[in-house]
């Protein structure tokens, strides 16, 4: 397995906070860019010995989350509960075919049913637009790339090891939608202030129906299983908001959206519409060939220029907008003078493209590095300079052809 590429480009990001603590791992300058030294792997760490992975009033150590020892998950006043013993073995079990890619996992409906209602109720007990800090790891589209999903997890550190927060597209296109849905709400309800999942286009009826979601559910279960997850998916949140300073979503923009506010105060649970401020947070795509907004080719929502982003963050005092939707070739992608990053975390992408997989690691300064999962057909040794001295917001022609890919 190839990894592991790391680029820092935010080291211009006003207001960072001081580190508080020295790196884990040893950065190496590489040109433009830099170069992990050590892997990430979680079987390596103390838990014990962890700094805490969540700060501010809901914040808890490493330290206590493993020695809390109630048989119950409480998950606060008035929330649904669930044992903890369930949920563990739940875990286990998904995480047991590591070395068996492929490999289904057997889970009751009860089970699936259970983990469904549970995290529905801690999403709508949270707000609808994430206010998260730093340091923290984020994923883009998944897709059902069950086996992949665990290969992030195993760079980036299993949970509560790192706090994560993933973009949307769980499901669809993939054959493992099912177990990639199942960790990552068990994840939500294990540690819910650590653990943060947002809402793509395909968390939507309308598109999992046609796309693999629904006849895996079916074929596996039952459509009374599906609508319990779309019951689910209603509830998701929609953005986050990482420091104040980088806006998340999985699609981009919309003419509609003139405060953050309006982010918070959009209702749950809600179908996506075909139209307005929710269906572009999930939809909208940014666009080299355009100023200012375009039709999409997607035939929903719009398209956004660069000057579109400029003239958000200005206005919003942010540093950087961070989404997912579209396939591009290194797993990451440039936009607007690095105003705007893709993320992509699903590597050969449907078995049809050949692009790598990514996720984008935050610290407590703000700066910003990518890991790189290299396609799984590809044995020959990463070249760390080639990608890191690339030119972020100019993308070479391989890329442009994966940038705005349909996902």
């Amino acid at each position: 397995m190839e990894l592991s590429l790391f680029l820092v480009f935010s080291s211009s990001i006003k207001g960072r906070k001081k580190r508080r603590n020295p790196p884990s791992t040893l950065l190496v300058p590489q040109g433009k860019g830099c170069v992990e030294l050590k892997p990430h792997p979680s079987a390596t760490r103390n838990i014990s010995s962890s700094p805490e992975v969540r700060r501010g009033k809901a914040c808890y150590s490493l330290t206590q989350i493993s020695n809390r020892e109630e048989e119950t998950l409480t998950l606060g006043e008035g929330r649904t509960q669930m044992e903890q013993s369930v949920l563990d073995d739940i875990i286990n079990r998904l995480l047991e075919v590591r070395t068996r890619p492929g490999k289904q996992v057997q889970l009751s409906e009860s089970e699936i049913r259970q983990l469904c209602v549970v995290s529905r109720d801690i999403f709508l007990q949270q707000p609808n637009l994430l206010e998260l800090e730093a340091p923290i790891k984020i994923c883009g589209d998944v897709h059902g790339q069950y086996s992949d999903l665990l290969r992030l997890f195993e760079y980036g550190g299993l949970p509560p090891e790192a706090n994560y927060l993933f973009l949307g597209d769980y499901v669809d296109r993939g054959k493992q939608s099912l177990e990639t849905i199942c960790l990552l709400l068990a994840y939500k309800i294990k540690y819910p202030e650590n653990f943060f999942l947002l809402r793509g286009n395909h968390e939507c009826a309308s598109i999992n129906r046609i796309y693999g979601f629904y006849d895996e559910c079916k074929r596996r279960f039952n459509v009374r299983l599906w609508k319990t997850f779309t019951d689910c998916f209603n509830c998701l949140p929609v953005a986050a908001l990482v420091d104040e300073k980088i806006l998340c979503m999985h699609g981009g923009l919309s003419p509609d959206l003139h405060n953050l506010d309006q982010i918070r105060n959009l209702q749950r649970p809600t179908d996506v519409p075909d139209t307005g401020l929710l269906c572009d947070l999930l939809w909208s795509d940014p666009s080299r060939e355009i100023k200012g907004w375009g039709m999409n080719d997607r035939g929903v929502s719009y398209t956004f220029g660069a000057d579109k982003v400029s003239e958000f963050l200005q206005k919003h005092d942010l540093d950087l907008i961070c989404r997912a939707h579209q396939v591009v070739e290194d797993g990451y992608e440039f936009f607007a003078n690095r105003q705007l990053v893709t993320i992509f975390s699903a590597p050969n992408y449907c078995g049809e493209f050949d692009n790598a997989g990514a996720m984008m690691s935050v610290d407590e300064t703000l700066m910003c590095s990518f890991q790189i999962l290299k396609p799984a057909d590809k044995k020959a040794k990463p070249n760390f300079a080639s990608t890191a001295t690339a030119k972020p917001g100019n993308s070479p022609a391989a890329v442009k052809s994966f940038l705005g890919a349909k996902v």
